[in-house]
């Protein structure tokens, strides 16, 4: 099936420009449209979104006055800089920088330095620094705002391209779930569950006993998403800045940038960072605090909340029922997200905002849902799904191959003993972690006694008495 380029990107620009309110020619795809329809069943339709790299300061979406601040501040930081080193700093093209430094030069607040070679990487030419007053400004910014990194995105922009890279645009199929998790045990009818879930764009609750591989399972459900998400470093909220991107959170992919491109009207946008789509996970020590914007007074510093920085990815928390606070306020926190598809937030002086929910957000427990949530709260979860335990016939699968994994002969006489004496013995049920843990435990075992006979029968039972001590202590 073919699909003409220019149709293809027409499209998407009417879709942005429904979100900024005006035509955003600065957007465009990274693939072809053949590579977005002909896409194997991993890969989502939507192709791979690309900003083009702007060239005027109209193009930013920021005042001149905005983006002269955040010079200030970089000059303030860096002392004596060149238009190359500022270009690096605030992912800005030379044009727009040349521009706001003509207009802090008539303001009094830069002068200019001897043109000489600062270094290889600063290259040759003019040199800037902060006069006085242009000192004083960037200390007084700076005890607003202590943001010093990349020139934001502003939130208008950001909502429209976190729309036309969506999530929920991903297609899941029968056929992309069995190769996904084609190297995991699991039912397919537990595949055949998660995978209109995904799909859905509907909220997910994982619950069953612990160690039945609920956030195993749930972590991988990322395999589904073999397309990259562009994340800003920065999104501008009026004169408010605040950080997006995270690289504990989120894993950059290996990008290029030539040194054209640094100076012309080349390249995508450096505000944004390409990145496999967002896998953000919370446990026990969620707060609410942790879902809001949050001002740091020491450093000056706002901090984006998680499913903010989840985007366009997956959002799980795990242990629900564990946290500090009640489940009541944590699920009452996204009622309003997950039936609008919009997030309301606050940068706690009065100002409001609001962005695009835009994440696959799985709850995950092993506390029953009823006990956890009403009966109305749990109808606006679209999916419930719950993990038992494991079959013989599954659990043998599993310890064949954690003995693979481990480098160890497999036994059969072992596997038989585990399943049919000790489990039966002390009434345990079969869960996926088992395998991995009593092999690993026995494997410690006969590399501290150097037994060249491998693990038998005496090393699983030292490590089932290891293992479960605590569970057998009366």
């Amino acid at each position: 099936m073919n699909i003409d380029k220019s149709d293809a990107l027409t499209a998407l620009s009417e879709r942005l420009t429904e979100d900024y309110g005006r035509e955003m020619p600065v957007l465009e795809e990274l693939a072809t449209a053949d590579e977005r329809v002909s896409c194997d069943e991993h890969r989502s339709e939507a192709g791979n979104v690309r900003i083009r790299r702007p060239v005027t300061v109209e193009d930013t979406g920021l005042s001149v006055e905005f983006i002269a601040s955040l010079i200030g501040k970089h000059l303030y930081d860096g002392g004596v800089l060149t238009i190359s080193q500022m270009v690096r700093r605030l992912g800005l093209a030379g044009s727009i920088l040349e521009t706001v430094l003509q207009f802090l030069r008539k303001e009094a607040r830069i002068e200019i330095r001897s043109r000489e070679l600062v270094s290889e990487s600063a290259g040759n030419g003019l040199r800037y620094a902060l006069t006085d007053l242009g000192r004083a400004l960037a200390i007084e910014a700076l005890s607003k705002d202590g943001y010093l990194g990349p020139a934001p995105v502003p939130l208008q922009q950001y909502r429209g391209v976190v729309n036309a890279q969506s999530v929920h645009n991903c297609k899941v199929t029968q056929g992309a779930m069995r190769m996904a998790f084609s190297d995991i045990v699991l039912k397919e009818s537990m595949l055949d569950k998660l995978g209109p879930a995904v799909t859905s764009g509907r909220s997910i609750f994982i619950y069953g006993p612990a160690g039945t591989g609920k956030t195993y399972i749930t972590q991988r459900l990322t395999r589904l998403f073999s397309d990259s998400c562009l994340i800003p470093h920065a999104i501008a909220v009026n004169d408010a800045i605040i950080p997006v991107f995270d690289p504990i959170l989120h894993q950059a992919l290996d990008s290029t940038t030539s040194q054209s491109e640094l100076m012309l009207d080349q390249g995508s946008d450096p505000r944004f960072v390409r990145c496999s789509r967002p896998l953000v996970i919370s446990g026990g020590e969620l707060t609410i605090d942790m879902l809001n914007v949050r001002f740091d007074q020491a450093n000056k510093l706002y901090h984006a909340p998680l499913q903010l920085k989840a985007n366009n990815g997956l959002f799980i928390i795990d242990d629900m029922g564990r946290q500090r606070v009640s489940p009541a306020e944590i699920f009452n926190r996204w009622i309003v997200p997950m039936e609008e598809r919009k997030d309301f937030l606050s940068l706690g002086d009065g100002r409001h905002f609001d962005v695009p929910f835009d994440e696959v957000l799985v709850f995950s427990s092993n506390i029953n849902p009823l006990e956890l949530a009403d009966e109305a709260f749990l109808r606006r979860i679209g999916y419930k799904i719950h993990f038992d335990h494991l079959t013989t016939s599954e659990y043998s699968i599993i310890w064949q191959q954690e003995c693979d994994r481990i480098g160890i002969p497999f036994n059969i006489d072992v596997l038989n003993y585990v399943i049919y004496e000790l489990h039966r013995r002390d009434n345990i049920p079969l869960l996926p972690c088992h395998p991995r843990d009593l092999l690993n435990i026995a494997h410690d075992q006969v590399r501290y006694l150097s037994d060249s006979n491998g693990i038998g029968i005496d090393a699983i039972n030292w490590a089932w008495e290891n293992y479960f001590v605590q569970l057998k202590t009366v």
